[in-house]
């Protein structure tokens, strides 16, 4: 079962992204995987949206689509007037470096440079860069630029990733398990911080995770079982990083 996402939730109304009816296949030693069966989904612009569901769901598969990291087997993709599944490698590039910012479960940080060195590297391939140091200072780290990753806690390591990833003043940032590393208290933190970029600088944000009671702090709640879109659910009232409990 393939449900429509009810676009008038969070965010500003405007819907930037549209998925239609699309399917994603692997082929394993031969064996086709479906990873995504007509999946039907609009985002708005500046919502926060919680992608949730086991692994092998297919949420990971529809976040790399998202993201120009894949194309979909079949339907169509289109983030604004950039139509993704009809894109080649250099519009997906393009786009990536335009309109995305991306945050992993590992921070993927360069160890021989500092954090705000790792930070600055990505706004010299930006169009419309945000000053490292502001992009340090909104998750919290203008006291450590200086650092270098291991010097840094893994909580700290991941507000360097979001904000290598926001510094490029990106229309969306996809975050894959972006707390699946870290402990309790930790991952509050950084949830806390994808809230705060959310709310002042009207970001997209769109979160993958298993984990059930992040949802709560999401506008839209996108569940997702073998490949499907099974359930879309709108908070009515956001609830806050720090209430969170699991």
């Amino acid at each position: 079962m393939a449900n429509a996402v009810n676009s008038h939730a969070g965010g500003s109304g405007e819907v930037v992204f549209h998925v239609h009816s699309v399917s994603k296949t692997y082929q394993t030693g031969g064996i086709p995987i479906v990873a995504l069966r007509s999946i039907e989904l609009d985002l708005n612009a500046g919502e926060f949206v919680v992608f949730l569901g086991p692994s092998g769901s297919g949420k990971s598969t529809l976040l790399n689509i998202l993201g120009g990291l894949d194309k979909p087997t079949s339907g169509d993709v289109r983030f604004r007037d950039h139509w993704l599944s009809e894109a080649g490698d250099a519009g997906l590039t393009r786009f990536r470096r335009e309109h995305v910012g991306f945050v992993f479960q590992f921070y993927n940080l360069i160890p021989s440079l500092t954090a705000f060195e790792n930070v600055a590297l990505v706004t010299e391939i930006a169009e419309h860069p945000m000053d490292p140091h502001e992009a340090l200072r909104l998750v919290g780290l203008a006291d450590r630029e200086s650092h270098f990753p291991s010097q840094l806690s893994g909580g700290e390591q991941q507000r360097v990733a979001i904000a290598r990833a926001i510094a490029k003043n990106p229309d969306i940032l996809l975050c894959d398990e972006p707390t699946g590393a870290l402990d309790f208290p930790t991952a509050k933190l950084v949830l806390d911080v994808l809230a705060n970029i959310n709310a002042t600088l009207h970001t997209l944000v769109a979160v993958i995770t298993h984990n059930a009671a992040i949802a709560a702090m999401a506008d839209r709640v996108i569940r997702l079982r073998s490949g499907e879109i099974v359930d879309v659910t709108r908070n009515a009232e956001r609830a806050r990083p720090e209430d969170l409990m699991w």
